[in-house]
């Protein structure tokens, strides 16, 4: 309404590509065919899987991707900030909530960066720990090599896709 008045603000580059992870994120096959827990828990899990394999892939450009990251990660504290303010957690808590959420999100993406490293095996113990509480969770087979096949297709799509939000998983 006051974009004459303000001036349109630039989008931020990493926008819409977290659009499109969270929309992928959500598909409902992790809930019913995997068996992903369909709680706050699970999805945020969900969803850091998939900001990891995406972060792995910019990784693969070169120093070019890096604004790219930055804004990705930034957009995922901030898609987290909000989410907890329209949940009703108090202004007070939402600080300490936040950073108990960076220090999930980023030993996660410690975990399996090591454990894609080590194969199959040791990415479905990370996922059957982080994404099913279990660590015998049989789920958590599916899910790893959900997310292989989910590298592999990464792989081949270009830095454009990734500028542009138009990212596929499958």
């Amino acid at each position: 309404m006051f974009e004459w008045l303000f001036g349109k603000k630039d989008k931020d580059p990493g926008d819409q590509l977290y659009a499109t992870i969270a929309g992928a994120a959500r598909a409902e096959a992790f809930f019913t065919d995997i068996r992903v827990p369909d709680t706050m828990e699970g999805r945020f899990d969900l969803l850091v899987l998939h900001i990891y394999l995406v972060l792995d892939r910019l990784r693969g450009f070169g120093p070019e991707s890096e604004q790219l990251r930055q804004a990705l990660t930034d957009r995922f504290f901030s898609a987290m900030d909000a989410t907890l303010r329209e949940i009703g957690v108090g202004d007070l808590s939402v600080g300490k909530k936040v950073r108990k959420m960076a220090e999930a999100f980023f030993g996660r993406i410690q975990t399996y960066e090591t454990a894609m490293e080590q194969g199959e095996g040791a990415l479905a113990q990370a996922l059957a720990r982080n994404v099913f509480s279990s660590p015998t969770s049989t789920s958590a087979l599916a899910l790893a090599q959900w997310a292989l096949r989910a590298r592999q297709k990464l792989q081949v799509q270009s830095m454009t896709d990734f500028q542009t939000g138009k990212v596929t998983f499958e």
